[in-house]
Parts: structure tokens; C-alpha cells; sequence
């Protein structure tokens, strides 16, 4: 079964940004992959939910795995993504311009 560990970058950890930004790409896959801290419970990666439920914060180690052969490729590239602080890559919050009342 191929797997791989990684250990979070994500600031916050697996919140819901880091999660959403990996739970699709596990579904845009194909390929059912499995997210857990090493030893711990794993859940469905594609499951945006289930990967925040674990709580996962920054600098834990996790595992990724699948019982899907050749699967490698898609493993790095989900393990390159956990690398990096997705908080870092997000796009700057601009408040919103107060619209002046009509008179």
C-alpha cells in the first residue's frame, strides 16, 4: 500500500482553507486516499469535514495513504502541497468600501 508523511506547514494547521485546497485535490484524483497522524485514526481525505475533524494542527506529522498501485505520483504532489502554508497563499482580506446612503 503506498503512503507517504508529511509534516503540516499550514500555520493553522488542517482548518478549513488547508483542508478544502486538499480534500479537492484528493478528489480531483480519483484516487481514495486516507489522512491520519501516524498511528492515529485516518479518515477520507476527499471528506473536507472529516479532514478538519482531526484537528490536525501545524508542525504534526501526518500520513497519507491508498491501496490504489501507481498511485506515487498523486501522493507527492499532495504531500508537496502539505508542505506549504496555505494561509501565506491565500489572497490578502479587503474589507469592503462603504458605499455612501443616496440622497
Amino acid at each position: 500500500m503506498p503512503s507517504r508523511t508529511v509534516i503540516i506547514a499550514s500555520s493553522i494547521g488542517l482548518h478549513a482553507r488547508p483542508a478544502t485546497v486538499f480534500s479537492r485535490k484528493v478528489n480531483a484524483s480519483g484516487i481514495p486516499i486516507t489522512v491520519g497522524r501516524v498511528g492515529g485514526i485516518t479518515v477520507n481525505g476527499a471528506s473536507v469535514l472529516a479532514v478538519m475533524m482531526l484537528g490536525i494542527q501545524c508542525g504534526e506529522e501526518v500520513v497519507l495513504s491508498t491501496e490504489q498501485p501507481g498511485s506515487e505520483e498523486v501522493l507527492a504532489e499532495l504531500v508537496a502541497l502539505l508542505e506549504v502554508d496555505q494561509d501565506l497563499l491565500a489572497a490578502p482580506f479587503t474589507p469592503m468600501q462603504a458605499v455612501p446612503d443616496p440622497v
